[in-house]
């Protein structure tokens, strides 16, 4: 995604001043934040070496660079990698078209049966699920194209009542997104999904544009259920191993909570089987 390194630094200056980094804060500046002659002051790399680092067209940077960039504009963890995925894109191994989930981990995901899991893959498209998942979300007789959480958040009018902090789950989603979307440039499937939701969806493209970086490893997520009501999900995200590509995302309810007691309802009917497309 051309210019991503670009917009990110330039992101990342805006929400800094002058004075928190012990500059002077004088003079009428035209942009918000540190501007790039102070930057590359504070990383200790020349202004022009600076420049065509942020326009895309410098050489290949040292760990020692981006690390001290990564120091001055304050990134997180989180952030520091995103920086190293943009600013030297890895090169990516050949995908299957359509990827497919071991046998082994669908076996994983059916022995919870307390508990709603899916197989992510890197694009956020649920690969696989269990039947209490099912029972949540309903997958079964859904496309790939359904089942991308992207497109559900932003272009599905049901995930509005599906979530009452939707605000919050479209910011963390478009987030996570830029996280994936750093890590796996070469993925034309990605990009045209970036592509797709920056053209069919205002909110998606105006959080897009503010360059939040954030990966959705856990936290707690409430989802209004048209039959169970609200249920209150912590969850953790776990990564395949062997496959790197894909997560298992684990909702686990408090134990003894209104939200387990709701999900025991929902697991008596709920069917069984392999639940996979």
């Amino acid at each position: 995604m051309d210019g991503d390194l670009g917009d990110f630094l330039r992101s990342r200056r805006a929400r800094i001043q002058p004075e928190e980094v012990g500059l002077p804060s004088y003079g009428r500046r035209r942009v918000p934040g540190l501007r790039r002659e102070e930057v590359a002051q504070l990383a200790g790399v020349s202004v022009d070496y600076y420049i065509r680092l942020e326009q895309g067209r410098g050489p290949s940077v040292s760990d020692a660079v981006l690390d001290a960039i990564a120091r001055v504009l304050r990134l997180d963890d989180t952030e520091h990698a995103y920086l190293y995925a943009v600013a030297r894109p890895p090169k990516q191994a050949e995908r299957p078209s359509k990827p497919r989930v071991r046998p082994g981990v669908q076996l994983l995901l059916d022995s919870m049966e307390r508990t709603p899991a899916v197989v992510l893959d890197h694009r956020m498209t649920v690969l696989a699920w269990n039947a209490l998942a099912d029972a949540v979300f309903g997958h079964s007789g859904t496309t790939a194209e359904q089942r991308s959480i992207p497109r559900h958040v932003f272009l599905d009018p049901v995930a509005h009542d599906l979530y009452p902090d939707w605000q919050a789950v479209a910011a963390m989603c478009v987030a996570h997104v830029r996280v994936l979307a750093g890590h796996h440039q070469d993925d034309r499937e990605l990009t045209s999904l970036v592509g797709e939701l920056s053209l069919k969806s205002e909110d998606f493209r105006r959080l897009w544009a503010d360059h939040q970086v954030k990966e959705c490893a856990y936290g707690v997520k409430r989802i209004r259920h048209p039959v169970a009501g609200l249920l209150v999900f912590p969850y953790e995200t776990l990564s395949v191993p062997g496959d790197g590509d894909q997560t298992v995302l684990v909702y686990t309810p408090e134990p003894g909570s209104e939200t387990a007691e709701r999900l025991a309802l929902l697991a008596s009917w709920a069917t069984t089987g392999t639940h996979s497309r």
